[in-house]
């Protein structure tokens, strides 16, 4: 063989024989690089955080409880409308039905098809049983899991259906937060005693963030890049996903604002802020639903009459929470009879063939 052929594969190399210099890692790269370094630490950081949330939540929800006189807490039940109720149960329908969509995205971005009404039961029970048990990536997986796997879905696609329907809950509540302390700002200041202008610019940073990220997945699109090795929705369906998120968001903060005693002052956008920040710290603390710890947020940042307002949390939980959770079991438990009956029965065709 010629001998200047024998030299070409090494004509791409640095002088001396050496490999060309590797081409430095993203910012990307080096921030999971970090949090997997990290990773024990964080975790630790995290507890932490949790354990502090849920301590000084139960504390203020304890003092408040120890303040409750019951014979006005039976009164503001009892004086709770039914047409007050009704629209609780209808702002909660329009909520869930939102979140079917939460899927029904996650699913076209993954290029996965399954019938609509898979679609919805799977996205109902995964909520309904992960907002009342916490733990959702748990909860929630599991249930998707076993009602997505007998369509052919496989456990990365469940995983990436949940990491995307998370993100959209998420963008959904980062979304209304902006705007709430961006045009609601001297209403926040009111209950969270900071500035005015204090509170625009953080509604600023949190709509900065969104756009940040709409410009990253645009430009992973724009490269055909991922983020670490998962690819995220495209700008379209970004924006997608933040109008379903935000009616999510709006209508269950809707049921709980139609419960709230007919004499309150607070206006629904500032409400809708304040809902989605406890709803944020419920979440952070992982206590099962963000129980004590979303009742303290809007029994400290609603005020007035505590008796009523309790009453009009305690009645949001069992409508926003319990009624589908109890749907959702018994949705299940259907699904797991018609598939013993149709096991039963192909068992009973296969031995009457033979």
């Amino acid at each position: 063989m010629d001998p200047v052929q024998q030299r070409r594969p090494g004509a791409n190399l640095a002088p001396g024989g050496a490999p060309p210099p590797r081409e430095p890692p993203s910012l990307l790269a080096r921030t999971l690089i970090v949090f997997r370094r990290r990773r024990k630490t964080l975790r630790r950081i995290g507890l932490g955080a949790s354990a502090v949330i849920i301590a000084v939540s139960l504390t203020i929800f304890a003092r408040t409880l120890m303040r409750i006189d019951l014979v006005k807490f039976k009164a503001a039940f009892a004086a709770t409308g039914g047409d007050q109720i009704l629209l609780a149960f209808a702002f909660t329908a329009l909520s869930y039905l939102a979140l079917t969509g939460y899927d029904g995205l996650a699913l076209r971005h993954l290029n996965v098809r399954v019938p609509y009404w898979l679609t919805a039961l799977a996205s109902f029970a995964s909520y309904a049983v992960s907002f009342t048990l916490g733990f959702p990536l748990v909860t929630g997986g599991a249930v998707r899991y076993w009602l997505y796997s007998p369509a052919g879905l496989t456990a990365g696609n469940i995983a990436g259906l949940t990491i995307v329907a998370g993100i959209t809950f998420w963008l959904g509540m980062g979304l209304i937060v902006g705007i709430g302390f961006i045009f609601a700002s001297d209403a926040v200041a009111e209950i969270n005693h900071f500035n005015a202008l204090a509170n625009k610019l953080i509604g600023l940073s949190a709509i900065g963030l969104l756009v940040l990220y709409l410009a990253w997945v645009g430009l992973l699109r724009w490269r055909g890049s991922s983020a670490g090795g998962f690819r995220l929705p495209g700008p379209f369906l970004t924006l997608g996903q933040m109008a379903l998120g935000v009616i999510d968001v709006c209508s269950a903060s809707a049921a709980l604002y139609v419960l709230l005693p007919k004499d309150a002052t607070i206006g629904f956008p500032t409400f809708a802020t304040l809902y989605s920040l406890a709803a944020m710290l419920g979440i952070a603390s992982h206590s099962p639903g963000g129980l004590g710890v979303f009742e303290a947020t809007i029994l400290q940042a609603v005020g007035g009459d505590v008796d009523a307002l309790l009453a009009a949390l305690l009645l949001f939980r069992g409508i926003y929470y319990i009624v589908p959770f109890v749907a959702a079991m018994a949705l299940l438990g259907a699904v797991e009879a018609m598939r013993r009956w149709r096991t039963i029965r192909e068992a009973m065709s296969a031995a009457s063939d033979e």
